[in-house]
């Protein structure tokens, strides 16, 4: 869990707590303070505030007792393994319409620049997890068949990109032969259904670019993947919001300079939900997460 009340943060799982605080300096920088709790031990500090999270040398932290694993090593082992994606970027030169080494083929990246290797691997080791993928694009993107997921060789160097088939023809279509709502769509049905997701996966605005039709099985591919692990999405989307529940939005709002965030419940709204979606209560208002003038 990780609750962020500005300029404080605090990530907790079930036995350890890491609080960070930052303070702004006159050089336009911050210092980061940092302290940890295991269970019902007191807040301990990590030492003087510093320029950078001492987390990195923490990792390795033990028990006083030397028996088992500190706060450092679990806090940096969930928070290391976040991924934040941002698919925005869908233009004839973004780096997912490019060729790209197949060595990069571990994790996907933040802006799926090493799509075409990383689904190459899926292909080969995961091939159950890549035909999920392929069958969910099918559903968005009805003329789509398979992807062409050819290594060439670069100089020294072994390259892909994402290539693909469309039914009935064995014309090898181009990545600039997507549009780019149907790219972005790859790359969100990749991130959501990979095989080892990261411990939690950040989307912002998922919706960009896709067709109305396209967002109830983006709505159903996260709440798959929310199953296996934790899945953030920052959207500014009324049609999106009405495939999830109440209780599953937590509204950012802007308060005396800061950023405030409160998790809806659906008692609050029961009677109002009798009547009005999620997002029209957005659009009117009901749901307070508009424009803040100060």
């Amino acid at each position: 869990e990780f609750v962020f009340q500005s300029p404080v943060g605090t990530v907790e799982d079930r036995q350890n707590s890491y609080q960070f605080e930052l303070t702004p300096t006159v050089e336009e920088t911050f210092l980061v303070s940092e302290w940890r709790r295991y269970q019902d031990w007191a807040w301990r500090s990590y030492g003087p505030a510093s320029d950078e999270s001492r987390l990195a040398e923490e990792k390795n932290e033990k028990s006083s007792s030397g028996s088992y694993n500190g706060v450092g090593y679990y806090v940096y082992q969930a928070i290391s393994n976040w991924m934040v994606y941002h698919f925005h970027d869908t233009s004839a030169s973004a780096p997912m319409r490019r060729s790209e080494i197949v060595e990069d083929n571990v994790k996907l990246r933040s802006d799926a620049r090493n799509i075409a290797p990383f689904l190459l691997r899926l292909r080969n080791e995961y091939p159950n997890f890549y035909q999920e993928i392929v069958d969910a694009i099918r559903l968005v993107i009805p003329f789509f068949d398979d992807f062409n997921l050819t290594v060439i060789k670069s100089g020294e160097r072994e390259k892909v990109r994402l290539g693909w088939y469309q039914k009935g023809s064995d014309f090898p279509m181009q990545p600039y032969h997507l549009s780019d709502g149907s790219i972005r769509f790859i790359c969100l049905a990749t991130a959501l259904l990979q095989p080892v997701p990261p411990s939690t996966i950040v989307i912002d605005e998922p919706e960009l670019g896709l067709h109305p039709e396209a967002l109830s099985l983006l709505a159903e591919l996260v709440r798959s993947a929310a199953k296996r692990t934790q899945v953030i999405l920052a959207t500014q989307s009324p049609a999106l919001v009405n495939y999830f529940s109440i209780e599953d939005i937590i509204v950012v709002s802007r308060k005396e300079g800061a950023s405030t965030f409160t998790r809806l419940k659906e008692a609050d709204f029961s009677v109002w939900l009798e009547d009005y979606s999620i997002g029209d209560l957005w659009q009117k208002n009901v749901i307070a997460g508009g424009i803040a003038y100060e």
